[in-house]
Order: C-alpha cells, then sequence, then structure tokens
C-alpha cells in the first residue's frame, strides 16, 4: 500500500496547537508531486507530532501517511481539507524522518521512496487497525569461533580504541577507519567500542555486508550484551522484523545487528555505528533509493553526534584517502597470515591444478578442512548446440542461462526465468547439446566424488544452497561442527567466517573478475582473493593456492603479499590520473522502456538537459549508450563525472524531474544511481 510523507522540513512546528498537517503521496510516480494538506482534529493534536503514522483519504482509497511537520495554515481552503481517519502507535523517529528528506536529495529519489525506508516493517499491513500477535524472538545460534569473555586486548588493539572511546566519551563525532588484517581482533574492538557507547547510556548499531555474515556477529555480541541485542534482517518473519524493531524502538534493545537496512533502526540516543568489512559491495541498495549504507551511516553518526567505525582487512581506497586510519598488522594470535602460491593455469586442461588437486587429498590425510572459492554458481556457464551453434538464452535478458543439473533447469540470473533443460535442440533437432564451464554446483558434485570417502564431506554454501537448506547459518555451523571437509562456494565463503581448523584456502579462476568493464575491478580481485586467505591458518599453520591464468596481475600479485599498503598505493595513483573516485563522483542515470526508441529519446532529452546546466569545466557526460537488455526491457545510460557532488546531483535530479514529469516519455522508467558499486 502506498504511505504518505511531508515534504518540505523548513514549516514552523507550533506545537500541539497546529492544525495542518502536509503530506504527500508515497508513490513509485516521479512526476506526482506533493505536499498535500490535511486539517487535523482536536482528537488527534495531542497525539500527532513529526514521524506519527496516519491513516488518511487520498483519492478513493485509505493510505499511510507520516507527519514530517506541523502548520498553522494552508494554501488550501479549510472547507476543502480532509482529515487524517486515526493514528497509528510508534510512529518513525524525527531523526529518521530528517534522515530520508536527506537521502532523497542525495540520491535523487522521492521523498515518498525514502520514507519507505525507515517505516517499520510490514507498516502498509497497520491499515486495518489490527493488533500484531505476539511472535517468539529468534534465536541466534552461534558460529565459528566464540569469545563470551573480554579477552586481553593487544597493544595494536589497544591504540585502535583508544580514540574511538575518547570520542564517545567526550560526545564527539569522529569518523576512523581501522584497516586490520583478517584474524587481528576487529571484532573485539567492535564489541569493547559498543560497550563503552551502552555505558553512557548510548545506543549502536553494527552493520555487516550481507546475512551470511550476521549469524555469526550476532551470536558474538548476543554473547556478550544479551537481551540488548536485536537484529534486522530480510530472513526473520514479519512478526519477528516488527518485534525487533519495536523493542529498539522503545529502548528495550540497544544495540542492533544487521545487514544494509539495519543503518536506519530506530534508536535513540546514538553513539556508535559500525561497519564492518566496509569495502563489500552489498552497501549499495539497488532499488531506489540507490543509497550506500555507508555514507548513510556517516551521515546519521554526523547528525547523532556519534563515532563511526569502518573496519576491512581490505579497505576501499576512498576510505583509506579520506579517514584518519588504526592499523592492525598482526594476528592477535601471534601466528603469520598464511603463504599464498599463485598457480598458472595457463597450458592446464583440468579444473584443478594437480598441486591444488594433492593439496585436497592432502587435507583429507590428515582429516582437516579447506575452504575452496569459485565465484559461479550452478553447474555449467552455458549449453550450445555442437551442430548449429545455438545457445541457450533467456527471453527477457541479453544473457546466456545457467544450467543447474540437479533441479533439471537452466535459470537467468538476473531475473529468475527457469526452463528446463534441453534434450536436443529446438531449432535443429541435434542431441549434440555441449555443457561450458564449470560452477559450485559441478565443483561440489566432482570433489565429493573425489574425496568424500564417506567420512570427508563436501559442503556448499551459494545463493542456491541457501535456498535449499533456508539458512547460511545451517550450512555454516554443519561445517564447523564435521571432523573434516570442505567448504566450497561463492564470495560467501570468504566473509569474515572464523574456524580456527581451516588449514588450506583455494581460489579457483581468480582472474575472472578482472575481465569484467569495471574501474573497481582490480580492487574486488585483491579484495577476494585477500579474504578467502584470511579463512586460513587461523588455528595452525595453513597455505592458500590461487589458480589464474593472469599469474602477473597487480591485484593477484599484491595479494598475494598480502600488501594492501602496497596495492591502494598504486590505485590511488590510478584512480588520480584517471580522475576516478574518490577524486570525482560518478553518477549513472539508466533510463528503460519496452522499446528501444523511448528510452534512447528520453536519455538524449536528459543530456541536453544536462548540457545546459552542468559545469563543463567540473563535471562530463557519457552517453546515451545501449545496455543489454534486463527484465525484457530495453535500457540506455548516461554517466556524469563530475568533481563537485551536490551541484551533480542537483543537476541530474532536476533534469530526470523534468524529463519524467513529461507525457512524451511516459512509459519510461528512469534510474539515478549516485557513486555505483
Amino acid at each position: 500500500m502506498p504511505s504518505i510523507a511531508q515534504v518540505e522540513d523548513q514549516l514552523a512546528d507550533v506545537g500541539l496547537g497546529s492544525r495542518i498537517a502536509q503530506v504527500e503521496p508515497m508513490t513509485t510516480a516521479r512526476a506526482l508531486r506533493g505536499p498535500f494538506d490535511y486539517r487535523l482534529p482536536e482528537s488527534l493534536q495531542g497525539d500527532v507530532g513529526i514521524g506519527s503514522m496516519l491513516v488518511v483519504p487520498f483519492g478513493r482509497r485509505q493510505v499511510l501517511g507520516v507527519v514530517v511537520g506541523l502548520a498553522d495554515s494552508s494554501d488550501v481552503a479549510e472547507e476543502k481539507l480532509l482529515a487524517p481517519l486515526r493514528a497509528l502507535e510508534l510512529g518513525v523517529p524525527r531523526d529518521l524522518v530528517a534522515l530520508a528528506e536527506w537521502i532523497a536529495a542525495e540520491y535523487c529519489s522521492t521523498i515518498s521512496r525514502a520514507l519507505g525506508l525507515v517505516l517499520p516493517p510490514g507498516a502498509a499491513r497497520r491499515l486495518s487497525g489490527r493488533k500484531r500477535r505476539a511472535v517468539a524472538r529468534p534465536q541466534h545460534a552461534p558460529v565459528g569461533a566464540r569469545s563470551p569473555c573480554a579477552p586481553e586486548l593487544t597493544r595494536e588493539q589497544q591504540a585502535a580504541l583508544e580514540p574511538v572511546t575518547d570520542a564517545l566519551r567526550e560526545r564527539r563525532t569522529e569518523q576512523r577507519l581501522l584497516h586490520g588484517v583478517t584474524g587481528s581482533g576487529k571484532t573485539e574492538i567492535y564489541l569493547r567500542a559498543a560497550d563503552a557507547a551502552l555505558e553512557q547510556g548510548r545506543g549502536a548499531i553494527v552493520l555487516v555486508p550481507e546475512i551470511a555474515l550476521t549469524p555469526q556477529i550476532v551470536g558474538r555480541f548476543v554473547e556478550r550484551f544479551g537481551e540488548t541485542v536485536a537484529v534486522l534482517h530480510s530472513r526473520l518473519t514479519p512478526g519477528q522484523r516488527y518485534a525487533e524493531w519495536r523493542r529498539l524502538r522503545e529502548g528495550e534493545a540497544r544495540v542492533c545487528v544487521g545487514p544494509r537496512s539495519a543503518v536506519f533502526a530506530p534508536i535513540s540516543d546514538l553513539g556508535l555505528i559500525v561497519v564492518d568489512e566496509e569495502h563489500d559491495g552489498s552497501y549499495k541498495h539497488e532499488g531506489d533509493p540507490r543509497y550506500d549504507a555507508r555514507d548513510v551511516a556517516a551521515e546519521r553518526a554526523e547528525r547523532a553526534g556519534a563515532v563511526l567505525l569502518l573496519g576491512s582487512a581490505t579497505p576501499r581506497p576512498e576510505s583509506v584517502e579520506r579517514l584518519p586510519a588504526s592499523v592492525l598488522g598482526k594476528r592477535v594470535d601471534g601466528r603469520p597470515l598464511p603463504p599464498v602460491h599463485v598457480l598458472d593455469m595457463r597450458g592446464e586442461t583440468q579444473g584443478l591444478h594437480p598441486l591444488t588437486a594433492q593439496a585436497l587429498t592432502d587435507v583429507r590425510t590428515a582429516r582437516g578442512k579447506a575452504i575452496v572459492l569459485l565465484n559461479r554458481r550452478g553447474w555449467s556457464n552455458f549449453l550450445s548446440c555442437r551442430s548449429c551453434g545455438r545457445v541457450w538464452s533467456c527471453p527477457d535478458c541479453d544473457v546466456a542461462l545457467v544450467l543447474h543439473r540437479a533441479g533439471g533447469y537452466l535459470a537467468c540470473h538476473h531475473c529468475g526465468h527457469r526452463e528446463t533443460v534441453p534434450a536436443r535442440c529446438c531449432e535443429c533437432s541435434s542431441t549434440a547439446v555441449a555443457r561450458h564451464g564449470a560452477g559450485t554446483e559441478r565443483l561440489q558434485h566432482d570433489l565429493a566424488h573425489v574425496l568424500d570417502d564417506g567420512s570427508f564431506p563436501v559442503f556448499r554454501l551459494d545463493a542456491d544452497a541457501v535456498g535449499e537448506d533456508d539458512s547460511v547459518g545451517a550450512i555454516l555451523r554443519r561445517f564447523e561442527a564435521a571432523a573434516c571437509g570442505v567448504l566450497i562456494g561463492t564470495q560467501m565463503v570468504a566473509k569474515g567466517h572464523d574456524f580456527p581448523d581451516v588449514s588450506l584456502g583455494v581460489v579457483l579462476d581468480a582472474d575472472a573478475t578482472l575481465r569484467f568493464p569495471d574501474f573497481r575491478a582490480e580492487e574486488r580481485t585483491f579484495a577476494l582473493i585477500a579474504q578467502l586467505a584470511g579463512r586460513a591458518g587461523r588455528g595452525g599453520e595453513g597455505r592458500v593456492l590461487v589458480q589464474t591464468i593472469a599469474p602477473e596481475a597487480r591485484a593477484i600479485t599484491y595479494a598475494a603479499r598480502h600488501d594492501s599498503d602496497g596495492f591502494i598505493v598504486g590505485e590511488l595513483e590510478r584512480r588520480r590520473a584517471l580522475s576516478y573516485p574518490p577524486f570525482s563522483h560518478l553518477i549513472r542515470i539508466v533510463l528503460s522502456a519496452v522499446e528501444s526508441p523511448p528510452a534512447l529519446a528520453a536519455a538524449r532529452e536528459v543530456r541536453a538537459q544536462l548540457s545546459s546546466s552542468l559545469v563543463p569545466s567540473a563535471a562530463s557526460m557519457l552517453g546515451p549508450a545501449a545496455l543489454f537488455r534486463l527484465r525484457g526491457r530495453e535500457r540506455h545510460v548516461l554517466v556524469v563525472k563530475a568533481t563537485e557532488r551536490r551541484s551533480a546531483v542537483q543537476a541530474v535530479g532536476a533534469a530526470v524531474a523534468e524529463v519524467a514529469g513529461s507525457r512524451a516519455h511516459a512509459g519510461v522508467s528512469f534510474s539515478v544511481d549516485v557513486d555505483p558499486q
């Protein structure tokens, strides 16, 4: 259901005597503009303030609304003003309403869409007025190495924690980068910082990249802080999410742990925001508004007078350039980082290098554990007909379908289209259907065939396996509980898991991400290898094998040396020379329609608008250029590169609003992505 929110934040707040609330329909249409005024009856004036949620009439519907301001007059005649029907309990905190306004402006979106981010879970379901049933709190079984009691800090940890606790004690806004190698004790610093915030009666938010990390991090915080910890993530039931949100809203819980959306947790007197694995691209929201949770966290910390702590073993060049850093250069147990051996796959005909196959056999013989990363799902990358050359592709996207043999289907990993595996070619009737490439499903099958002797299991962790088991934590707990075995999977296996008995890490096809047409390709390749390397040797001897056809690639050689500083220095030099972030800002505008001409026409008009508003010396444009078809829609893209973010964002927002409001482009969808990842 649509909801309503007020747009303007400059209206005078005249207290309980106010009788006009300005509201705006929350709709996906960019062309619909508010605000809309409503008359507050005396029965509601004592209960309604900024952030209150109301049920109001809008056209022929009853919709949910959020009050963001009160006024004592309106441009609309009093007899034409409608009144809200009723107020709902526990509205949106006032500071989150203001944050939503900032997000709408910062990411070229609408206030309606931005407010959708901060509403209580399932807010639209409350229109009926029915009360929610009590639900059982989610249980968080711990995964990985645990520390229920606070261990003694190393000197490096103490030095890294001190500026954080000083800022908390002085109630001073501070933004810091915690650059620590894998196993250096970053989580313990997060725990100590949260404890310092709680001692002052303030709250804390701890962000993790994805739900794959949440079971482990939540488990550690629950062990340390008990019932004062709440979790917010999409895998909870709607009732559980609302119950956790309510505990935070009412102050029963003071620490929130969760992925990206937890940055909007309704915590009052916020003292600390932690962003763990801050390099991870999943902090960027894919829907409109396309916010970056790291930037939102920085803005929220600034407004709350809180401390922002971003931690990673492989931080983004942007963070290194902009933030003061505390460095943890050693693992807490004093063990060295595992040696990394780069294996040249040029000329090899098998998927596994002989040394990799031998290393996995040695792990089985020793009854140890290994983690193998292959950042590609499914059984085979694509199918083709050997007779006529036909490739099975998605009917709605310009991409090949991936074979998932266990399920007996071909799937598009963009739109979700599925079809059965063909027995013969539908064009030439040939039965010679070839399978190309290998993904995690096939790798699991092949390794199980070679290694699993009945007591050496092979586990798989990827999006498909999670769908089958419905729990990342369940897969990780089975791997942890096993006496020995191999965990294979996509990048999910490299995301901060702490298993002391893993002695071998393997990265297959390590150069795959280098082939992406993205200026961050080298950064991502370096981070992926370095993060996977950090999973090995935490409780003893360990080693890492990296298979690649580009053994001399800069990202791979630096990762093999565990040289994050050297890689970042070179990466910043390259970006400075090319004027890429952090030395500029990119804004990506995608226009889509069922047919290509309308999308292209809208893109050209947006470019024409920007040509007259952007300062040539401070901004440049590329495009429009065609993108591959996605979900049945043709797409064209414009990219703005600007040295000054605010003016460029305002110019793009105005241009998109102007073109989107034209009836000539009624069938075109507009998507704006500020600083795309």
